[in-house]
């Protein structure tokens, strides 16, 4: 007799960050010389990750494209310690459109996946990301297409994270109440708390933390995720 289905049936993840890693800090320095300026990688490094953070502690209610430009606007200052105008970083980020991006799985993926799938549970992705398809393919890049059913992206849908709205479309796509969900993402505001505003339980994957949080509840690796969906089916 096949084991009952488990109280959370759908579990959501975040693309970059999260499953896939999509930053290339050499790549991004080396592209910057095209609009005149010399960064070093390491600096592009860590003013990347200070600009995610301040950014989604903010929250800006920004358009997608505007908001990319802003943040590689803030990023590309910060590198090369000088002021960069919009019209900058908005060519920056087309030759960046123009390459193939390097994207790497991320270690602790397939194992969770693989758990996940195996206690029944749909798998979906939540994304702010040009399309659907672009999401797919990036899936079928690094080999984890097949796991996942529902794939929403920002780009597709005309609404993006923070907004409640795409966390209620990806729960009716994985036909589950948002209470019967669970969501995943490397972004405490954009992606944990908001998925928890639109009703589905939620972790924040700090891959640099100490995974003491519980404002939103933090992880510090996928391998706690399934861990994570049971206690909150008990305390549910």
């Amino acid at each position: 007799m096949p084991a009952p289905r488990p109280r959370i049936r759908a579990v959501l993840f975040d693309l970059g960050g999260t499953l896939v890693d999509e930053r290339d800090f050499a790549g991004w320095a080396e592209l910057a010389r095209r609009v005149y300026l010399d960064l070093d990688a390491d600096a592009v490094g860590h003013h990347y990750a200070e600009v995610e953070r301040a950014m989604d502690e903010a929250a800006p209610p920004l358009e997608r494209e505007a908001f990319v430009v802003e943040f590689w606007r803030r990023v590309l200052a910060g590198a090369a310690d000088r002021a960069v105008d919009a019209r900058t970083a908005a060519k920056f980020c087309a030759i960046v459109r123009e390459q193939e991006r390097p994207v790497h799985l991320f270690s602790d993926v397939r194992r969770c996946l693989d758990q996940l799938a195996a206690e029944r549970r749909t798998l979906g992705v939540v994304s702010n990301s040009t399309s659907e398809a672009s999401v797919r393919r990036t899936l079928d890049r690094v080999g984890i297409l097949e796991y996942f059913g529902p794939v929403v992206s920002s780009g597709t849908e005309g609404v993006a994270k923070p907004d409640p709205e795409i966390f209620r479309r990806a729960t009716k796509r994985a036909k589950v109440a948002p209470g019967d969900a669970f969501y995943v993402g490397n972004l405490a505001v954009t992606d944990a708390r908001a998925a928890a505003a639109a009703g589905l339980h939620a972790a924040w994957l700090n891959r640099d933390g100490f995974g003491m949080g519980d404002d939103p509840p933090e992880i510090m690796s996928l391998l706690e995720l399934p861990l994570a969906i049971r206690r909150a089916e008990q305390s549910g």
